[in-house]
């Protein structure tokens, strides 16, 4: 039986959450506490609302919990950008997980169109 880990975009979510985590065991100072205290919050939310919704698949609360995984993917991408822009982590360690973090955003995206669609099919 298939569960929410089968999803491409749950997958590339975890990815970048452990990818997140070693960020951190790396490059974390105080103070740039506070961004890597957001993005290990940002990055969690996206695969667990994921994991989350697909317990509601084929429901609007399946796509309201896939619309919050996608707003904290935007998130995440943000944080990493700022990490980036403040110097805090060089952009080639941040440059692949940023990649994964849009890949897992587009993934996501798709999965809304295709409950979006399926419920609409429903009601015809």
């Amino acid at each position: 039986m298939r569960d929410h880990t089968s999803l491409f975009a749950w997958q590339e979510a975890e990815a970048v959450c452990l990818a997140v985590i070693d960020l951190g065991k790396i490059y974390w100072r105080p103070a740039v506490s506070h961004l890597y205290w957001q993005l290990s919050r940002s990055s969690l939310s996206v695969q667990l609302n994921i994991a989350e919704g697909y317990s509601f698949t084929e429901s609007p609360t399946f796509r309201r919990h896939l619309r919050i995984a996608y707003g904290s993917a935007v998130e995440t991408a943000d944080l990493l950008h700022l990490l980036i822009k403040s110097n805090s982590v060089p952009e080639q360690v941040v440059g692949p997980i940023l990649e994964r973090c849009r890949r897992s955003q587009k993934l996501i995206m798709g999965l809304i169109h295709r409950a979006q669609s399926q419920e609409g099919q429903a009601r015809e």
